[in-house]
């Protein structure tokens, strides 16, 4: 049976549209969503399939949906509002924001690190379970009050769960409000972004049943003891988490956003513009250019693999070859949704989903996309 496509698509973009269905008819997909937006036009919007499993529900124009680590682009956003407007110096010491985090040999960590995923702290040190992060002053008092796993600065650790408590933090000590907080008042609203850290009950009916993979983060390959295995399996997060309320109603700025692709790409195309776009200034262009800035570039601790990390984005590579030049921002989400920020080609795009594929990074379906919008770029 062939999928009907719903949407919109400039014709020079119907490669990126055909890409969208064949992920269908392959039977890679749920439900799913895509968006492009260049230099502020929407010349992708499309959806398809199902908001539920059994195919009882369909994705509609409005459905959202969790997109685990497509979030952190969302916070990582957030964190460089307070540098760009003054409130926040990337060399701080995180400490002189949140004394208490300056405890057990932590003194020396700055913001960067933390957007850079190289604070040595990735994870919890003591047993947590869903309940303990979604209970926000118990969980930022844990990574508070422990030791840093590596020499901060040093080396990248993917803070999995962890980021959003730790810019969240900063975030909430310098503009008096949680992050997610920030985000729907500064950001989601004056776009008319469709993204939420921390979703009203109201929204629920057009949440996304995410389909859950085989293997739960605990499942993927890890050595004993490692710091990959701390990070992944504390707690041990299986991708059906994201079907429960008390998830969608807490803030987990890393991990638990709900949107779909058009309101990604709606704040990354705005990003995409130098950062103002229709009277909303997000960044201004040196901020931009200091998030391009290589912060780490090597075998990520808890990954293994090569990511080359920029100030809360992934950064072109040789191993990761987002996009065709050096001024690209992006990052993606378990289970495969992915979110672009080019600004030489002032594209904005995401990709999400609600049938999560296997492995924490890197998904055929929203790539191929991105390739075909690259062609309609070219064209």
């Amino acid at each position: 049976m062939t999928t009907t496509i719903h949407g919109h698509c400039d014709p020079r973009f119907e490669g990126a549209r055909q890409a969208f269905g064949q992920n269908f008819e392959n039977g890679l997909e749920v439900g799913a969503s895509a968006c492009a937006v260049v230099d502020g036009e929407v010349v992708l919007d499309v959806w398809a399939g199902h908001a539920d499993a059994a195919g009882t529900r369909p994705w509609e124009e409005d459905t959202i949906v969790n997109v685990y680590s497509t979030t952190k682009a969302m916070a990582a956003l957030t964190t460089l509002m307070q540098v760009d407007r003054g409130k926040l110096d990337l060399d701080a010491p995180v400490a002189s924001i949140w004394p208490e985090f300056g405890a057990a040999g932590k003194e020396g960590v700055l913001v960067r690190h933390l957007l850079s995923h190289t604070s040595g702290v990735p994870g919890w040190e003591q047993p947590v379970d869903v309940g303990a992060i979604l209970d926000w002053d118990h969980s930022t008092a844990l990574l508070a009050a422990q030791e840093p796993w590596w020499e901060p600065g040093t080396k990248s650790g993917y803070h999995a769960l962890n980021q959003g408590h730790l810019l969240g933090e900063v975030v909430r000590r310098v503009a008096d409000r949680s992050l997610g907080s920030f985000f729907r008042e500064e950001v989601a609203e004056p776009l008319g972004a469709d993204f939420h850290i921390g979703l009203d009950e109201s929204h629920e009916p057009r949440v996304a049943e995410m389909v859950p993979p085989v293997a739960g983060l605990t499942d993927q390959p890890t050595e004993p003891g490692s710091v990959a295995e701390r990070v992944l399996g504390n707690p041990g997060l299986t991708g059906d988490v994201a079907n429960l309320r008390e998830w969608h109603a807490g803030e987990v700025p890393a991990a638990n956003g709900q949107g779909n692709a058009r309101s990604v790409a709606r704040v990354a195309g705005v990003v995409a513009q130098g950062g103002s776009a229709e009277g909303v200034r997000l960044l201004g262009e040196d901020t931009l250019a200091r998030a391009l800035e290589e912060q780490s570039y090597g075998t990520d601790l808890v990954l293994g693999v090569p990511i080359r990390f920029g100030l809360g984005f992934g950064l072109r590579s040789e191993e990761m070859p987002i996009g065709q030049s050096d001024s690209v921002l992006f990052w993606g989400g378990w289970g495969g949704s992915l979110v672009v920020i080019d600004l030489e080609a002032r594209l904005g795009f995401s990709y999400v989903m609600n049938r999560m594929g296997e492995g924490t990074l890197g998904d055929v379906r929203g790539g191929s996309i991105l390739l075909h919008v690259y062609a309609g770029l070219a064209s």
